[in-house]
Formats: C-alpha cells, sequence, structure tokens
C-alpha cells in the first residue's frame, strides 16, 4: 500500500464512521420528520412532489393521444358513414 492509497482508505472509514453516527443520532429523524411536515404542508396548499407532477404530466399526455386517436377515428367514421338528417 502507498502512503496515499491507506490515507485514502482512513479518510473512507472515517467518512463511513461519521456516515453511521449521524444515521443512528436523533439528527436523522430530525430531518425525517421535518422532511414529513413540509411535505405534508405543500399537500394541505395543493403542491405535489415532483415525481408526482411527472407522473400526473405522463398520464394526461397518454389520455390526450388517446383522446386525439379517438377523434380521428370518429372523423373517419363520419366520412364513411355521414350521419342522417332528420326533418
Amino acid at each position: 500500500m502507498t502512503k496515499t492509497s491507506s490515507a485514502l482508505e482512513a479518510l473512507a472509514k472515517l467518512a463511513a464512521r461519521v456516515d453511521a453516527a449521524v444515521q443512528a443520532s436523533p439528527a436523522s429523524s430530525l430531518e425525517r420528520n421535518a422532511r414529513q411536515h413540509f411535505v405534508s404542508q405543500l399537500a394541505r396548499q395543493g403542491l405535489v412532489t415532483r415525481e408526482e407532477f411527472e407522473i400526473q404530466t405522463a398520464l394526461l399526455e397518454k389520455t390526450r393521444a388517446k383522446l386525439k386517436a379517438l377523434e380521428t377515428r370518429i372523423a373517419e367514421l363520419e366520412t364513411e358513414h355521414p350521419p342522417s338528417q332528420k326533418k
């Protein structure tokens, strides 16, 4: 092992220990609780997460494509079989 690789290994071990300490500390649950509270406040105001927004956008695009296909099909059918006019 070179001096540089052993120093990097020592830093990696230290980082892992710090990460484990933070995960086990009350700060971790405080952060999680704060995040949940923030998301719930946004939901009350009618705001959604980016993920939910993207899901709804994709669903809307799919629905619009289906609607366009149906409109095209109806137009084709009306051309082939014009509606009879009642008097």
